[in-house]
């Protein structure tokens, strides 16, 4: 029997209906291959934040540092201003942690329709690599002369070699697993002249470390474009914080609901720990109601678990959940069904 300690940081909104279920899930799992989970709930969060003014302690860092993983269900509600809560809580571990790879899959399951005429399965899976730690989200910059008619906001983008190469390596790496061996990068270098052309640079040269490898790249804009019109070209899609933010919900969206969208932020050296989130946000307009979908918290489970060395494991919880999918009785109103949130994650820890 393996025990692995997990950090679990409900948060706000549907972040605490759906992540019990996640919870439920995995210790089904846990059972069926021989896995235990050692959880250690955080009440961090925007409710924690309007009484103390912090989303998580000074020694949050600390706090966590001692777990495999962290678990997170969703962050944010109103009355906290969105980049409060964001970088309260969530940007500090993915940076103190160095999880420099935001992953995210991106598949149209069977029972599912998309929202583009005439698309199946086949046609949409894919994975969005995101680079997780600097580019367009970088703390440099400030405003001067607040509060006058000369006020300005400078916020400088941060690329380097380091940051460029390692996100572009494990894009390579992932696809060199997948069938179609081809990786799409994300690109501006028309229209932003320093850092888009030098993120260019970067890819031609590590995509001549991998000629087993076909590779395209294209402009954001008809990047865009090209996901609704022909999203059976892409296979794993690399962009820098921005873009890949961007797509990794474009993607979801394409594939019949954010609801399903699983994600990861990857520390690939595994010398901090990594956490996992789904890509959906707290939705505070249905939180409180129990009809969240919580197969995507689910789903990042999954990943948690192949991310811990149980990859048996993590194919059956996914295989519980195209099950369910594709037999569309027991799913929540955005597949267009009636279960409620527990219902579902009662349903999939079945199945596993």
């Amino acid at each position: 029997m393996t025990t692995h300690r997990i950090a679990v940081i409900p948060g706000d909104g549907i972040g605490k209906e759906v992540l019990p279920e996640g919870m439920r899930v995995l210790d089904a799992a846990g059972k069926k291959f021989g896995i235990t989970f050692d959880w250690t709930i955080f009440d961090w969060s925007c409710e924690v934040f309007a009484k103390t003014g912090r989303m998580m302690p000074p020694d949050g860092l600390d706090q966590l540092r001692t777990f495999e993983a962290i678990y997170l269900g969703a962050v944010g509600f109103p009355g906290v201003p969105d980049h409060v809560s964001l970088w309260g809580l969530l940007i500090p571990i993915r940076r103190g942690f160095r999880q420099y790879i935001n992953l995210r899959p991106v598949r149209l399951l069977k029972g599912v329709r998309s929202p583009l005429a005439g698309r199946g399965p086949s046609d949409i899976d894919m994975v969005i690599v995101r680079e997780n730690n600097e580019g367009e989200y970088s703390e440099i910059g400030g405003r001067l002369y607040k509060d006058t008619p000369d006020e300005l906001a400078v916020q400088q983008a941060v690329f380097t070699r380091k940051g460029c190469d390692r996100v572009m390596r494990y894009a390579f790496e992932l696809a060199r697993r997948r069938e179609k061996k081809h990786v799409t990068s994300a690109t501006k270098s028309n229209g932003i002249i320093h850092s888009m052309p030098y993120w260019d640079e970067r890819f031609a040269a590590i995509a001549k470390e991998y000629p087993d490898v076909k590779t395209a790249q294209y402009h954001i804009d008809i990047l865009t474009a090209h996901f609704v019109q022909h999203p059976d070209w892409f296979d794993v899609v690399v962009g820098s914080n921005l873009f890949g933010d961007i797509l990794s919900d474009l993607g979801p969206a394409i594939a019949g609901s954010i609801g399903i969208a699983p994600g990861g932020n990857i520390n690939p050296e595994k010398d901090a720990p990594s956490m996992f989130e789904p890509v959906h946000g707290s939705a505070p307009d249905i939180a409180g109601k129990g009809i969240a979908n919580p197969v995507a918290q689910v789903w990042t489970g999954a990943m948690m678990l192949e991310h811990l060395g149980h990859p048996d494991a993590a194919r059956a919880v996914v295989a519980a959940i195209e099950r369910l999918v594709e037999d569309g009785k027991t799913v929540t109103r955005d597949l267009g069904g009636k279960a409620s949130t527990a219902e579902v994650g009662q349903a999939i820890a079945s199945l596993v």
